[in-house]
């Protein structure tokens, strides 16, 4: 008797379960509501993000050649120097005993010049009377050659040693301002293997440029002359402007990533941009103004409880790639041509090629079909489909180049209520669930 009480109390609960179930599925589930956005005419431009470093056009390293101890400094951060003006100053206490060393050098080898000329001049005149033999000659002769030698070597010396004396001041290559100080008076400068940097000098602050790293996938939108935007963190309301004026050929491989650098040429005439800021930058690669245009959330929304057959398909000649089939193509062709064609509307094989091969007609209508979108408005309460062929698409945004849209009409975006709320959002908003098949269906509609 209490089991098929228990029976019964589950039964029933089941029953209960099932007629909720069945009620919710039948239509009495929450009224579903449409959100609707205008057609309108605006801007629609395409871009290619990218991150880079601002830097000046013509930035110089001021190194030193000759090791020594900093002894002066006649530039700061921030200073604005000249061509030729003094920077710092090495101490030469060490460089001037060398120059020193050398000219004592040169003048005891021009001392043996001398002694050897006199030598040669007796040892000739003996000679050419006969009273030395020519084997003395030929020592006199040897010995001031060598002494000439040795001049030559000293004195070469010494203008090495003038040079180092002269390269323990440092002067500006250029005229700009210092950018970087990286010694101290009283520091050690060792230049052994490489010269050290003592300043970092840009040309002129006005002109400045971004090195934009773009990837592999977007290189080949960017040309040169093309205008750029793009924001600093330090002023994140303001938007600078540039145009690109090289495009490097130099692969930069980090991590598997390839990546090309992007010079863009930037105005700083009020000098707010500062080297090693970080900017983003946008490449505008295409742009049209005034067109006819729907929001990008109408081409992706596909309203629930659609049936299969509400979906519009692509004409049976555009899947075949031409228009009607074979023998009405064939009808259409004058009659020289006709002949190029078999029984049946095929291809004489024997016959002269097509001008325009059916390969790239295939090419054109996929491009076609590829280009094509759908939208949805609501006529009578009952979502239509509308096709329209898509241009350019960015991410708010997308061209419309031929429909039946006119600009004011209303068309849905999005969609709440409904049985199936939470599949059709989904279906909108998830960019990773599958399609299958009926992706094929879909992108042949207007994705």
């Amino acid at each position: 008797m209490k089991k098929r009480r228990w029976w019964y109390i589950a039964g029933s609960a089941l029953l209960v379960v099932c007629a909720i179930t069945v009620w919710r599925l039948t239509g009495h589930a929450e009224k579903i509501e449409y959100r609707f956005d205008k057609v309108d005419r605006g801007d629609v431009s395409v871009t290619i993000s990218a991150t880079g470093t601002l830097s000046a056009v013509t930035t110089v390293q001021v190194g030193s050649q000759v090791s020594g101890t900093i002894s002066k400094l006649y530039a700061d951060f921030n200073s604005v120097v000249k061509k030729g003006q003094l920077l710092a100053q090495l101490d030469p206490t060490f460089l001037q005993a060398s120059v020193n060393e050398a000219r004592a050098n040169l003048d005891r080898a021009k001392a043996q010049v001398d002694d050897a000329q006199r030598t040669m001049t007796r040892t000739s005149a003996l000679f050419a009377k006969e009273l030395v033999s020519q084997s003395d000659m030929d020592v006199a002769t040897t010995a001031l050659q060598t002494a000439k030698a040795s001049f030559k070597q000293n004195q070469a010396a010494l203008d090495r040693a003038e040079v180092n004396l002269h390269y323990a001041t440092i002067t500006a290559p250029i005229s700009g301002m210092v950018i970087s100080r990286n010694v101290d008076v009283g520091q050690t400068v060792a230049a052994s293997l490489s010269a050290p940097t003592l300043f970092t000098i840009a040309n002129d602050m006005r002109k400045m440029q971004v090195q934009a790293s773009v990837d592999e996938a977007d290189i080949g939108n960017v040309t040169i002359g093309q205008d750029v935007t793009f924001r600093v963190d330090a002023y994140p309301d303001r938007e600078f402007h540039g145009s690109v004026s090289q495009v490097r050929l130099a692969p930069v491989v980090t991590q598997n990533v390839v990546t090309y650098s992007v010079i863009i040429d930037v105005n700083n005439p009020d000098m707010k941009l500062m080297p090693g800021m970080t900017a983003t930058v946008s490449i505008e690669v295409a742009s049209r103004e005034g067109v006819l245009r729907v929001p990008l959330l109408a081409v992706r929304f596909t309203p629930p409880d659609v049936p299969k057959e509400a979906f519009p398909r692509p004409p049976r000649e555009a899947m075949q790639g031409g228009a009607g089939t074979d023998s009405a193509r064939t009808a259409d062709r004058p009659r020289g041509e006709r002949r190029m064609w078999g029984r049946g509307g095929r291809r004489d094989s024997s016959a002269s090629a097509d001008p325009q091969p059916e390969a790239d007609r295939r090419s054109q209508m996929m491009r076609r079909l590829i280009n094509k979108a759908r939208v949805w408005v609501l006529a009578d309460g009952v979502p239509r489909p509308v096709m329209v062929t898509r241009g350019l698409q960015n991410t708010r945004y997308v061209e419309v180049l031929d429909s039946d849209l006119k600009e004011g009409d209303e068309i849905i975006i999005g969609a709440s209520g409904g049985p199936q709320q939470a599949l059709g959002s989904a279906a909108q908003n998830n960019p990773f669930q599958p399609r299958g098949m009926g992706g094929v269906q879909g992108r042949r509609g207007g994705l």
